[in-house]
């Protein structure tokens, strides 16, 4: 990354699932050439089926949906079938293998298509009791699940993409028929894909009570492996938008995937976990040990009004050890240039340092309480839909002492009072 500030991103926002189809509609509609994918799919050893491209809508949203048609004859790596078997296509570990392996595909595809299908083996010998060597992907369809996953590693290697990150992952509702039976959704083998294991980023997911399979074991098993982290959209510069289309359409809202390929600042900041409010912020510092510390107040005040969302000084030991002040703004990076020009014309500093963080605070609501002392504005924190901390508006409590002639504090305590035991509708 030597002399490139940003990383090339991609993030999956999966809130009608996740497929393998989808992945390639979405990868395809974000600019991948079809007759380049199709010719990088060529170099796998596989025959017996076609890939189809066409522009769709979904609830109203245009869309791309790609599918793979299978053909009647497959070859693939073909064995003699057992006697009384009716299936002659084989599907164990060993043959997946032996055909990426076998690939004229980059190492780095091969190596990352081995790692994604081994899990994908692991899950299904895990929850149907099997060996590893001896497990079979029935409900999968060996050829389609190789060409959804190939086709998507290796559409992501022609976007350049650096990084990968994902929404929670909506996992649908109901039942699925399988080759085992009617299994309720999300299936089992698709549940344990996307298992949190020790020292892996937490993958998220959730269900909306849609009645279908949202998120199939091919989908999960990609954007598990893929993806560097779950959660909201990192902060990014937005370059092409991609959305591939679900098998179902759905009146409601579009069953689609959206991709969003762009670039996010080298070192990344990883996507903040749903559930309260987040998102990305610009930080700039500066150290001073030259200027009068009367002026602080007034730049603290432009840098406010100017629309800081919070300035502050910590003490610091400089060089030569000169005790120094390091002046700290918070803001949106909208606002960064502006508050960068305050800086420098209103302090001594010759040079700022500035640089993204991630941010994740709690929900905010205003609500007024009358009071004998008169009403006080209510600052209610809350953890999703759950009030977790009630304070007083200060302002409101300043505002009370002077009017009553009462210290400041005793408002404030007997505020505290009236608020401990108190419980506000929702």
């Amino acid at each position: 990354m030597k002399g490139n500030p940003n990383l090339k991103t991609a993030y999956f926002d999966c809130f009608s699932g996740i497929s393998g189809d989808m992945c390639l509609g979405a990868l395809v509609d974000a600019g991948v050439s079809f007759k380049k994918l199709e010719q990088e799919l060529g170099k796998i050893s596989i025959k017996g089926y076609t890939l189809r491209a066409k522009k769709v809508k979904r609830a109203g949203f245009r869309a791309t949906k790609v599918d793979v048609i299978l053909k009647s004859e497959v070859g693939l790596l073909r064995r003699p079938a057992e006697a009384g078997s009716q299936k002659s296509e084989v599907k164990i570990w060993r043959d997946i293998e032996k055909i990426i392996k076998k690939s004229g595909l980059s190492d780095n595809i091969k190596q990352k298509g081995l790692k994604i299908f081994r899990r994908l083996f692991e899950a299904e010998a895990k929850v149907h009791g099997e060996r590893f060597d001896n497990v079979h992907l029935h409900e999968l369809g060996a050829v389609d699940c190789i060409v959804d996953i190939l086709g998507t590693l290796i559409c992501l290697d022609i976007l350049g993409i650096e990084k990968v990150y994902a929404s929670p992952v909506n996992i649908g509702g109901g039942s699925v028929k399988t080759d085992h039976g009617i299994l309720p959704v999300p299936a089992p083998a698709t549940v344990e894909i996307l298992r949190s294991r020790k020292s892996e980023v937490r993958s998220q997911i959730y269900s909306d009570g849609t009645n279908f399979e949202l998120t199939t074991p091919t989908g999960a098993v990609i954007i598990r492996e893929i993806a560097s982290g779950f959660g909201n959209m990192p902060g990014m510069s937005i370059e092409k938008i991609g959305i591939g289309a679900g098998g179902r359409d759905f009146k409601d809202r579009p069953n689609v995937l959206r991709l969003f390929v762009g670039n996010t600042p080298h070192p990344p900041i990883p996507p903040l976990p749903r559930g309260g409010n987040g998102g990305v912020i610009a930080v700039i510092e500066t150290n001073i040990d030259d200027m009068n510390p009367q002026v602080y107040e007034y730049v603290m005040e432009r840098l406010f009004k100017a629309g800081a969302l919070d300035v502050f000084l910590t003490q610091v030991i400089m060089k030569k050890g000169r005790p120094g002040i390091k002046l700290s703004v918070l803001c949106n990076d909208s606002d960064k240039d502006s508050l960068m020009k305050i800086m420098f014309e209103e302090t001594t500093t010759i040079g700022l340092r500035f640089y993204s963080a991630g941010r994740k605070t709690l929900g905010r609501e205003i609500k007024k309480l009358n009071t004998k002392f008169g009403k006080i504005n209510l600052k209610l924190s809350k953890l999703g839909d759950k009030t977790v901390r009630i304070t007083p508006e200060y302002e409101d409590c300043k505002r009370l002492a002077k009017k009553l002639n009462l210290p400041l504090i005793e408002v404030m305590k007997k505020a505290a009072k009236i608020l401990h035991p108190l419980v506000l509708p929702e």
